[in-house]
């Protein structure tokens, strides 16, 4: 995977982020969803590298070989806000200032809260597969709730972890073929690992919790994404039936807003990746015509 990108583990204080990163030009971050690690995006990666981007792919705070602070009551140490701030930590450490970002599932909501929290470092963001976590909230009714149980089941003390360390195989299943059999091996690898588990936990509760909290000041203040916005959603995962058009949605938080779905399921970077990096490409265009302002002097 990632041929001709490099590795390193960044020291962020409280907490460390194990990167991916490879290419030349603009940058872009790529930031995963639950249960995957990075290395989701191996089939993506190399595409947007060779059209000409610098790709920056973390593992998010706790997943994978990245590593979270101690866990609390609050959660406050797995909000959005925290690994919001690791994602821009870590594009100061490469040399990067501004950068376009990517975000699918729980990647998602950290892209909304860096966007908002940094609108300075963001030039364009894409949301795949998410919408804004109050969103669905608002919305959460039989069907949601019987879809996206497992939400509100993260959220209980101590009994998911228990649940799902008792086999990790059987709750967190993914498919070889399908998701490429080194993202398999890595994906199992820490899916199997208590502390990982924990800390994807951690990240629903900040959810249900500090993060809502967070999202309902932002619509009390009025806040609005600025930069161009792009929402893509997996034609055949259930995003559009719950919830109607996305794209009404998202203009609900941002000025301006594209998008149309793709013909895949949930893990679109996995399922559809020419079909996803060309839209990413696409967008990401202006980039590329642009004043390499994205570097730090």
């Amino acid at each position: 995977m990632f041929e001709g990108f490099e590795e390193t583990r960044v020291d962020l204080g409280e907490a460390s982020a194990f990167v991916r990163f490879g290419g030349e030009g603009p940058p872009v971050v790529l930031l995963h969803g639950h249960p995957r690690t990075s290395a989701t995006w191996h089939r993506v990666a190399p595409l947007l590298a060779a059209a000409g981007h610098i790709v920056v792919c973390p593992d998010l705070r706790g997943y994978g070989r990245s590593r979270g602070p101690r866990f609390t009551a609050d959660h406050a140490g797995y909000s959005k806000r925290a690994v919001a701030g690791d994602v821009v930590a870590v594009m100061r450490h490469l040399g990067h200032r501004r950068f376009a970002l990517v975000g699918h599932d729980r990647g998602g909501a950290v892209a909304l809260r860096l966007t908002l929290d940094h609108p300075d470092a963001v030039s364009r963001v894409v949301f795949a597969d998410a919408l804004p976590l109050t969103e669905h909230l608002s919305r959460a009714g039989v069907e949601f709730a019987t879809q996206w149980w497992h939400w509100f089941f993260f959220a209980q003390p101590d009994i998911p972890e228990r649940v799902i360390n008792a086999d990790p195989d059987a709750w967190y299943q993914g498919d070889p073929e399908v998701m490429g059999a080194e993202n398999h091996a890595e994906w199992r690898r820490a899916t199997r690992d208590p502390d990982v588990v924990r800390a994807m936990l951690e990240d629903y509760r900040a959810g249900l919790t500090v993060d809502r909290r967070h999202e309902e000041a932002d619509r009390a203040a009025g806040r609005r994404l600025t930069c161009p916005t792009l929402t893509l959603w997996s034609l055949r995962d259930d995003l559009e039936d719950l919830y109607g058009d996305p794209l009404a949605i998202w203009r609900r938080w941002a000025d301006d807003v594209t998008g149309h779905g793709i013909d895949s399921g949930h893990h679109v970077a996995e399922e559809a990746p020419e079909e996803l990096a060309k839209a990413l490409i696409d967008f990401l265009r202006p980039e590329l015509e642009e004043d390499p302002s994205w570097k730090v002097n």
